[in-house]
Parts: C-alpha cells; structure tokens; sequence
C-alpha cells in the first residue's frame, strides 16, 4: 500500500512546535509519511497547528488557513486540519467564516486528530517526538497553562490551569531527546516558576534540571520562561555549580512602572522586582538576562514609558524582546479598560525601547572583545560557521560568527576568540 502523507504547519511559539513534532511522530508509527513546513506538493492531509495570542499571530494563523483552504479547493492537497490555540479560542467563528477546513480542533487534541486519520495513539509513547529543529537542540515542555492571569494576557483561557508533568515523564524523554543526538534541551513552560506546585506542593525546578542534565549526551540545559513573582530562587544554585545549565535566564517582566504592573495584575512592584534582579546578579555573577517589555498599555502614560527607559538603561539587560501591546478580546483587559495609546505611539514607544538596548548590546558584546568563549555550533553560511553562547537562545538572540581553519560538525562545540562585536552578534576565530 501506497503511504499516505501528512504536511504539519507550525504557528506560533515553540510550545506549538513541540505539540507539532509529537503529532509528527504518532503518525509516522502508523506509517504515514510525515512533513513539517513543507513548501508545496501534495499531501493527503495538512494539518495547519495555529497561534491565537496576539492580533499579529493571529492573522497570520487565519492567512495560512486561507492559502491552504484555496490549495484544497484547487485540489491540491486532500483534507484539510486545524488544530492549535486560535481553534482552541476561535472555533466556532472559524467554522462559520472558513467551511473548508474539514474539522477543527483544540490544543489538546491530539488523540482526537489521530482517530481522523484513522491513526492508533500511542499514550505510551507521548514522550517520543519527529525532531523538527536543527537535531543538536530541542525544546522540552515540562507543564501546560497558567495560573497567573495578567490582565492582557488570553493564554490562560486557551490553556486552562497550570499542569506540571512529572519529572519521571520528562526525564525519560531528556533521555529519548538525547539518544536521538540532541546536546542542547531548552526547557520551556508558560511559567517556570511555578513548576512542581500542583504536582509536589512545592517547587520542583531546581531539582528537575539537575535530573534533566543527567542524561547522557545532554551538554546545555537552558530555561525559559521565569514569572518575576514566586521566583524558585533555589535554581541559582543549580545554575552557578552545574557547568551544564547555561547561565541564562529568560524572565519576562513587561513593565517597571507601579500603576501598569498593578494594572496589569503581575503581583509584583518595581522594587520586588530590582531585588530579585540584585539577588540572581549576585548569586550567578555571569548570567545573561533576558525580558521581554510591553509598551503601550491602557493607562500608559509617558512618565510611565519614560521609567521603564531609565529602568533599561539602568539594568543593562544582556538581552531584551519590545512588543506593542495588543488589545486582546477575552482578556480582562479588553474587558475593563479603553486601548486609549495610539498604535503609532505604541510602536514609536517600542521602537525607542530597542534604540536603547541596541546600544547597551553593543557595549556588552564590546566587552566580549578578546575573550575565548564556548559556541555550539548551529548552521554553515559561506566560509563562515555559525553558533551560540550559553548565552544566547536560538532564533531570538544573537550568534557568533568565527572562520576555522580546521572542520566543524554541525552540532559541535568550539572555542572561539572574539574579534569583533556588532549590536546582536559577535565575530571571532575557532582556537
């Protein structure tokens, strides 16, 4: 029998990717014949996994749909699949505006996709996953949902509440992920710090990294995404002694200002928040931060926009995402407050934001100048290779670009010598 094909369109963020790549790999055990992100051909099913977090996402989920759904009545490809947060959020408006799609699913149906197509599901082998990264690195999702409910945010409601896995569960698909080749696991979670709580009655991070570092062939263990309120301040200590977790910290904070932060529900206040940044820069001399800010929130005003600037300029973060807000349905904010900052002012606000961190990056990878640093390897571009520091996570921070007289293996690691710094990547030379 001729195999059947299946093409999986991945939208959104790396926890939609990890979804994706354990979907993949159910229906390869029933032999189906399996693509990601293929451009083209003709498949007897697309399954297009979608993002419904903010405006932007969300329209680029509904385009995708829209390119397939003409594919499908072109005829060329068979069925037509949705899955992901935007139907989790959306589904009955999708049915109504996008008849084409042949049955639309939630974030968690899984089980009920592969029964469509006439697929056995394997709840034995969950753990299992196609890799669809470059295979020296992989994502490892550790909970499901969130309990923190930010006043901007729709996760929560496409999500439900906060779900750990267990750390036995995790564990064995560090080992699986590894035994496949990978050296690099990027832990990721709508809230890190939080993991273990409705499991264990307590944190359980600190312990579940120096566990995942155990498995053999596992070089890095990076983290992402910490909430600033009931940081598991234990993991520094896992951090500053075990070589194998990266020094890197990814916490987004949104906002420094009092009345947005309150606003925004994120239980916590600006002084909280300068402590906890003091406490982790002494525990973990060398850590790389990473925030992501918000810029233009209801009630922003420009001496809150210009406290959040002298915040930046005072913290020098090693890394820092800007996004215009967006004023999302469902959300309390949507519900409670008028979107009274102007789009452009938004942008403009963020724009200003990056302006300042672009120059704090550049006198921060400066001083990098000289120093013998530690890069694994991720792609070959012309007579240069490419690769990262335990301080950058891939596809949003910068990279390190080095010539070597000797060959590198995609996937291995290099002493590098820096040479020269631009504003997000640095230049140097194997040693």
């Amino acid at each position: 029998m001729k195999k059947r094909t299946v093409n999986i369109i991945t939208m959104g963020c790396s926890k939609n990717l990890v979804d994706s790549e354990v979907l993949l790999r159910q229906l390869e055990r029933n032999r189906w014949h399996v693509a990601h992100d293929a451009d083209g051909g003709s498949f007897d099913a697309v399954i297009i996994n979608t993002c419904g977090f903010i405006h932007d996402a969300k329209q680029e989920s509904v385009d995708m749909i829209l390119d397939y759904a003409d594919a499908k009545n072109k005829g060329d490809i068979g069925k037509l699949y949705v899955m992901g947060c935007l139907s989790e959020r959306y589904k009955k408006e999708l049915e109504i505006e996008i008849p084409e799609v042949d049955r639309y699913f939630g974030k968690f149906d899984l089980q009920s996709i592969a029964a469509e197509l006439s697929a056995t599901y394997f709840p034995e082998y969950i753990y299992e996953r196609k890799i669809t990264t470059p295979s020296h690195y992989a994502y490892l999702k550790i909970s499901e949902g969130c309990n923190r409910h930010c006043a901007f945010c729709a996760i929560p409601g496409m999500t439900g509440k906060y779900h750990s896995r267990t750390m036995k569960s995790l564990e064995q698909e560090a080992k699986y992920l590894a035994a496949a080749g990978v050296k690099e696991l990027l832990v990721i979670a709508q809230d890190l710090s939080w993991y273990g709580f409705d499991l264990y009655g307590k944190s359980m991070l600190a312990r579940l990294t120096d566990r995942l570092s155990e498995a053999e062939g596992i070089e890095w263990v990076r983290l992402h995404y910490f909430y600033p309120s009931q940081f598991p301040m234990d993991i520094l200590k896992v951090m500053r002694d075990n070589p194998k977790i990266c020094k890197y910290l990814d916490i987004p904070l949104q906002h420094i200002a009092d009345p947005v932060l309150k606003s925004m529900n994120r239980k916590v206040t600006r002084s909280q928040t300068e402590g906890l940044i003091r406490e982790i820069r002494q525990a973990v001399p060398n850590v790389a931060l990473r925030t992501t800010m918000l810029t233009g929130y209801p009630g922003e005003t420009r001496e809150d926009f210009e406290a959040l600037c002298r915040f930046v300029e005072e913290i020098r973060f090693e890394r820092l995402g800007v996004f215009p807000y967006s004023h999302e349905e469902g959300t309390p904010s949507f519900a409670r407050l008028e979107d009274d900052v102007p789009e452009e002012i938004k942008r403009e606000r963020a724009d200003r934001l990056m302006e300042i961190q672009q120059q704090i990056s550049l006198e921060i990878n400066e001083s990098k100048i000289g120093a013998t640093l530690r890069v694994i390897t991720d792609r070959r571009e012309g007579n240069r290779y490419v690769g990262r520091t335990q301080y950058d996570s891939p596809e949003v921070d910068g990279e390190v670009l080095f010539a070597s007289e000797k060959q590198i293996n995609i996937g291995d690691f290099a002493d590098v010598k820096i040479t020269a710094a631009e504003e997000f990547d640095l230049l140097g030379n194997s040693v």
